[in-house]
């Protein structure tokens, strides 16, 4: 029970990891019918998570988690594809004190946030006062997991991971910094590997129901991948090679050069 609900929620998140990719490294003129797509996606899972929040079956956990992952997806694509970024759209000032960097950081990406903000409480609203809140946690989670990993991208880390921008957002490079460590990081994954622990735990008490050792496997397993993903910044490794399969929409895009005549890209595979 506990090991499927793991392999479940990995697989779910590696894979919409990289259709998300390899959507974006679409030619722009896909961009528009990928996002509606996308927006369907999204009203089905809010639909989703509002009518599952009284089911307390195995099959309601997995239901809600991929609800809960379809909201996220339509921000992390809405994002990617450069519809709902930030007013801030140019790379940074590099004579500028470290506190205007934070604010310009903010700007490029204010209105993603405020998305993140309007989703994820319409999910806990949806779901407000149901025992089946697995939707609203999966959301929860990743948005305080991505909140953390860009806090540590501008503090300083060693892989930036700049490769999954696509060239429409590569001004947001100018926000990141390259360092081996920076202080919030220990603070970052101690606080998620508490909470995977928690999550754990609770799974595998006596008593429970094979609905909440689901529900929490889920969750604690979703809490582990970030967990990854936050080392992954700093350790001798890239995660490209786990979504080649996502990037290679980009292989063949054409780049435009320093005279702004087009090119095509190398095939990186």
């Amino acid at each position: 029970m506990i090991g499927t609900a793991a392999v479940v929620a990995l697989l779910v998140w590696w894979a919409s990891t990289g259709v998300i990719l390899y959507l974006d490294g679409m030619p722009r003129r896909t961009f528009g019918r990928s996002l509606l797509g996308a927006t369907l996606v999204l009203a089905a899972a809010l639909y989703g998570i509002a009518n599952l929040r009284g089911e307390t079956t195995v099959m309601g956990a997995y239901l809600s988690f991929a609800c809960g992952v379809g909201v996220w997806g339509w921000l992390e694509m809405s994002f990617l594809m450069g519809y709902v970024t930030g007013p801030r759209r140019h790379p940074r000032d590099a004579r500028g004190r470290e506190w205007r960097h934070f604010l310009h950081a903010i700007e490029a990406i204010l209105y993603h946030e405020l998305a993140i903000i309007v989703l994820a409480t319409s999910a806990v609203a949806l779901s407000w006062n149901g025992r089946n809140q697995v939707g609203a946690w999966t959301v929860l989670i990743l948005w305080g997991m991505r909140t953390s990993a860009k806090l540590n991208l501008f503090l300083g880390v060693r892989n930036l991971s700049e490769e999954f921008l696509p060239e429409h957002l590569l001004y947001l490079k100018s926000f990141f910094r390259k360092k081996p460590m920076n202080f919030l990081f220990p603070v970052s994954v101690t606080v998620s590997a508490a909470l995977a622990t928690i999550f754990v735990q609770r799974a595998i008490a006596p008593g429970a129901s094979d609905f909440q050792a689901t529900r929490w496997a889920l969750l604690a397993t979703l809490l582990v991948l970030g967990l990854i993903e936050h080392w992954i910044l700093v350790l001798p490794f890239s995660a490209t090679a786990l979504w080649s399969w996502g990037l290679r929409s980009r292989e063949l895009k054409p780049v435009h050069g320093l005279n702004g005549a087009a090119a095509p890209r190398e095939s990186t595979g």
